[in-house]
């Protein structure tokens, strides 16, 4: 619904989506961009109507405020006036007034929960939705019942009873000098990837990833604990153990009280992005206009983005936060290229272009060395699972569409023994826009399973390789089988025109839903 203009968009729920279901943007009338949107908020202009006045809303009095000229939303409580923001909106005026005198939670969270709409519509805020008074719990014993790690089913949806995982439950246990958390998560699809935790100060946060739910553990600890934990997953039978080093060595009576949506098991579709803030290593140019950023994770955080899935950077830009998808890369696709070598665990590293007439990128790119960008929980659809038994992998890859891939590449080419064969096709402008060129020719001529070819769409009179735009010519000759019936996945990724008319072309020569899966870069 409320969307921030990006020269790369990801679609509902994600990076990966099938480009046929994608959202079209609607051009906008000159002086509307998002920064003439920022100096609108910034310029006193009162853009609720209500001359600085907070009220309390009604469900009566919402639905009055249904047209466009007069348009209140409703979004996680907090109701918006929109009618000025009408004509700043990229997705266009019929997409916000689907929610026009409503609730729209919910269709927001379909297309874009990323957007941050408090920064966005600060200046739109009527006020909050009317609530009838709640029944106060006796959190005394709430937190005995919470902290005993056994998850109530009132914290569980009827679907998720019906239809999600067994639920979870955690457990503590202490030696003079830890505090060992225990998450039995009776799953056996359990890694490091899966666990997301975050401590500052007294409040401890684990995020465990258990099919499309989320299991979080939130806690104000009773006692302080240092920095540096360690993680540990017991992959046959799904146990996490997350190791404290306490600052004292004193004997805990509790481990702490609860905090919000503390021991819950909530479908991920439902729950915030969280955010921790980064600081930047280094940045080196990759091309004349992509960056290779490294950021490295504070010491009390551990996170390990799962392949083919994506985060969400955030920068305060004049005021107004905002907030952009990236997927992140390896440091490297050879190891040579990695000087000095880092921890996997505690950097992430982003290959971005930059658009010097844009908003975030160049921002980004002022950055520097030492500075804190905030980056989400990762977020995405994609399967490791696809991988199982796979013998053919092919990739589209359109300019930074590439980042998705250099995962995929690394772990095909190390972690999957049934592959024969991995195919690259690599579209972009002119030679000088190839990203990692060298690194993905030395790593073709050290693994014969890997073919690497590149097309260019402008590029000089000498160039000998192939040229054009994606077509069925390029297809039908570039996505061969090594087999009749081999397993096979098509991986693609680029700009939204690029993914939309590569999965018609994919369909058309008869690969299948499930041998399809598209990125939007």
């Amino acid at each position: 619904m409320l969307n921030v203009p990006s020269q790369s968009f990801p679609a509902p729920r994600s990076q990966q989506r099938v480009a046929s279901g994608g959202r079209s943007k609607v051009p906008l009338k000159q002086g509307r961009s998002l920064m003439d949107w920022i100096r609108l908020t910034k310029s006193g202009k009162d853009l609720t109507g209500l001359k600085g006045r907070l009220i309390e809303v009604t469900e009566e009095e919402l639905k009055k405020h249904n047209k466009k000229d007069d348009c209140w939303i409703c979004i996680r409580g907090f109701v918006y006036n929109v009618s000025p923001y009408m004509e700043y909106h990229p997705g266009g005026e019929d997409e916000l007034m689907r929610a026009a005198g409503s609730d729209g939670t919910e269709l927001f969270d379909q297309v874009h929960r990323w957007v941050n709409y408090e920064s966005m519509l600060k200046e739109c805020l009527v006020g909050r939705m009317a609530i009838k008074p709640a029944v106060l719990k006796d959190y005394r014993e709430e937190e005995k019942k919470v902290l005993n790690g056994m998850l109530p089913k009132s914290q569980v949806t009827d679907t998720l009873a019906k239809e999600g995982p067994s639920y979870p439950s955690y457990d503590w246990f202490q030696t003079n000098s830890l505090v060992t958390i225990a998450i039995y998560t009776k799953q056996k699809d359990i890694n490091l990837d899966s666990i997301i935790v975050d401590h500052q100060d007294d409040s401890f946060r684990a995020e465990t990833i258990i099919k499309d739910c989320l299991y979080l553990i939130h806690i104000g600890l009773s006692h302080e604990v240092q920095e540096d934990f360690s993680v540990r997953v017991v992959e046959s039978v799904g146990k996490i153990e997350i190791v404290l080093k306490k600052k004292e060595n004193t004997s805990w009576d509790f481990l702490g009280h609860p905090l919000e949506n503390h021991n819950s098991l909530i479908p991920r579709k439902d729950t915030g992005l969280y955010y921790r803030k980064c600081q930047l290593i280094s940045k080196e140019n990759v091309t004349h206009d992509t960056r290779l950023f490294c950021l490295m994770l504070p010491p009390s955080t551990h996170l390990q983005v799962p392949i083919g899935q994506h985060v969400y950077l955030k920068l305060p830009i004049t005021g107004t936060e905002i907030v952009k998808p990236y997927t992140p890369v390896s440091g490297s696709l050879l190891s040579e290229f990695k000087e000095p070598v880092l921890p996997n665990n505690k950097y992430i590293y982003f290959l971005i272009k930059i658009y010097h007439t844009g908003l975030f990128t160049p921002e980004l790119d002022r950055l520097q060395i030492g500075d804190f960008v905030s980056v989400s929980s990762p977020e995405g659809n994609f399967k490791i699972s696809e991988f199982q038994e796979l013998e053919d992998l092919f990739l589209l890859a359109a300019g930074t569409g590439f980042t998705p891939m250099v995962k995929i590449l690394n772990y095909a080419l190390t972690d999957i023994p049934s592959l024969r064969k991995v195919k690259l096709m690599f579209f972009n402008k002119t030679e000088d826009d190839i990203i990692w060129r060298s690194q993905l020719e030395k790593l073709a001529f050290k693994d014969k399973r890997l073919d690497v070819e590149f097309v260019l769409s402008a590029p000089i009179s000498e160039w000998n390789g192939k040229q054009g735009h994606i077509s069925p010519a390029l297809l039908s000759e570039f996505l061969k089988r090594n087999l009749d019936k081999s397993k096979v996945l098509v991986c693609i990724c680029g700009p939204v025109p690029f993914t939309e008319q590569g999965v018609r072309l994919l369909q058309d020569l008869n690969f299948s839903k499930n041998e399809i899966h598209s990125f939007t870069a």
